[in-house]
């Protein structure tokens, strides 16, 4: 069960606010039954009236998806890219990417048809970590791990990863591998931050977002999130 109003806003009708006017002026039905009260509740299952005009909802969905390097995170793309969405062609909804992965990034992606769920993912105030692997150029020092941990200014905006870790060095290949986790939420933001400490990012892949990660899955491969794993979600922030 769900309040009235959120129900209506979720189905693209109107906003929420809009919604609360409806109900109170009393052009709402649910089940044939007129309805005037904000903190009434009900189901996707109800038959909603709106002006006498059958309200149309989809249930929410919401996948994990592996995505693989050149792909792009968009709905179309005018150069004829494939694009994520070009994997859900079986879903018959529609759906978009939380979020947006470069097209040389690879990694775990979710894709839903909620609004509210995507903008509570990807609002920086609710500081959700997203966990990356970073191939780099050259030998990363310590020093620079130390510089990482206390923060890089990126767009006038002092960013203090949640992890840093340096997990490998090649120093015949003069690369190295780098685990960091982030919340910010800022364009190319992996790649920028390790450019500030001196080092080009040749590979990334976006391993985890809170606690899913890509277990089981290959890439271009998806998966359901059972709505367990969508309450779990909402509680890392309750949580915190």
């Amino acid at each position: 069960m769900e309040r009235l109003q959120k129900i209506i806003a979720s189905s693209g009708y109107c906003s929420r606010r809009k919604a609360e006017d409806l109900i109170k002026q009393g052009k709402v039905l649910v089940n044939g039954k007129k309805v005037a009260e904000l903190g009434t509740k009900a189901s996707f299952g109800d038959e909603i009236l709106i002006d006498g005009k059958l309200l149309e909802y989809e249930e929410k969905e919401y996948y994990l998806f592996y995505k693989p390097r050149g792909v792009v995170c968009t709905t179309k793309d005018d150069k004829g890219r494939k694009t994520v969405l070009d994997y859900f062609d079986d879903v018959g909804k529609r759906i978009y990417p939380v979020g947006r992965l470069d097209y040389d990034t690879t990694g775990l992606l979710l894709l839903t048809n909620d609004g509210d769920f995507a903008n509570f993912m990807m609002h920086p105030k609710n500081k959700i970590d997203k966990f990356y692997v970073a191939k780099v150029e050259g030998v990363v020092t310590g020093d620079e791990i130390r510089r990482l941990k206390q923060g890089v200014r990126l767009d006038n905006k002092k960013i203090i990863p949640s992890r840093v870790k340096l997990k490998k060095i090649d120093k015949k290949s003069m690369t190295s591998i780098v685990e960091i986790a982030i919340h910010d939420g800022i364009n190319h933001e992996v790649k920028r931050i390790m450019e500030e400490v001196g080092h080009h990012v040749i590979k990334l892949k976006r391993e985890a977002v809170g606690f899913l990660n890509l277990s089981g899955l290959k890439s271009g491969e998806k998966r359901r999130l059972s709505s367990k794993e969508v309450r779990q979600l909402y509680n890392l922030v309750v949580n915190k």
